[in-house]
């Protein structure tokens, strides 16, 4: 009787409402410092490894601290944002209208299908070689690069969002005298804003993968040269420093591409 009492009592308590999902967040990041720190230990205590402890949280932490303060986090975070930019500009610009006439036009949906699939599978630092010899820059190369990873997340979404409009909605638009051009302004793009963030979202998580080593090219800026430039200097809380950075800009982004997604939703969840 008295387990089951203190199990009432328990389902009585009040639940932690709205901010549930602040807490389970921390826990979250709570557990993954926790790992973080046994993994530092065990690499500190570890004879042939014991060159690596400035991978620990508290080295990590405390040239993070310099890094902010000094300006160097920006300094080596604007030249990557510039060209992941450029490169999703590219991807969304040729993206979206190729994703909607797939979408649209079945023939070439079907001409395009294995083409299209067979191009997707190919890694985009396969392209490396190709980019280096076609373009001047490196810049350049690693906008391209960038644009060709995230391309095919915006083309198949874009398409895949068309395909599931409501033929109805088509119809009526024609029936009401809508011109090809208000067909695609008020009923296609608004009928697929969210499939097409959610390819952007897609899409650039995997630019900020492929920007790492991309930019392990001949740059002198930018955050993979900035981890290059830490492994060969022997700096692994620079290093360790400079993931982080990468994690937290990426997941900042993420978050902004997840809350445009909520804002376009038409489906409403609790």
């Amino acid at each position: 009787m008295s387990m089951i009492a203190d199990t009432q009592r328990l389902r009585s308590l009040p639940s932690l409402g709205r901010y549930r999902p602040l807490m389970n967040a921390i826990i979250g990041m709570g557990g993954l410092l926790v790992l973080w720190w046994l993994g530092g230990r065990a690499v500190a205590n570890n004879p042939d490894m014991f060159a690596f402890a400035d991978f620990a949280p508290a080295p990590t932490m405390s040239r993070l601290w310099v890094m902010v303060t000094s300006g160097e986090v920006l300094d080596m975070a604007g030249p990557s944002l510039y060209r992941v930019g450029y490169g999703m500009l590219i991807a969304i610009v040729i993206g979206v209208p190729l994703g909607i006439l797939i979408g649209r036009i079945a023939q070439l949906r079907e001409i395009t299908n294995i083409p299209f699939q067979f191009l997707r599978m190919i890694s985009p630092l396969s392209w490396m070689p190709i980019a280096v010899m076609g373009f001047d820059t490196w810049d350049a190369a690693i906008v391209f690069l960038i644009a060709v990873a995230a391309i095919w997340p915006i083309v198949f979404a874009t398409a895949a969002g068309v395909r599931r409009i409501d033929p109805a909605w088509i119809k009526v638009a024609r029936n009401l005298g809508a011109s090809p051009k208000h067909m695609l302004t008020t009923v296609i793009l608004p009928a697929v804003a969210t499939d097409i963030f959610t390819g952007i979202r897609l899409a650039l998580g995997v630019a900020w993968v492929v920007l790492v080593p991309a930019e392990y090219l001949g740059v002198t800026s930018g955050l993979g040269y900035a981890i290059n430039d830490a492994r060969d200097t022997l700096e692994y809380d620079r290093l360790s420093a400079t993931v982080v950075v990468i994690g937290v800009i990426g997941f900042t982004l993420d978050t902004l591409c997840q809350k445009a997604i909520g804002r376009l939703n038409w489906t409403r969840t609790t």
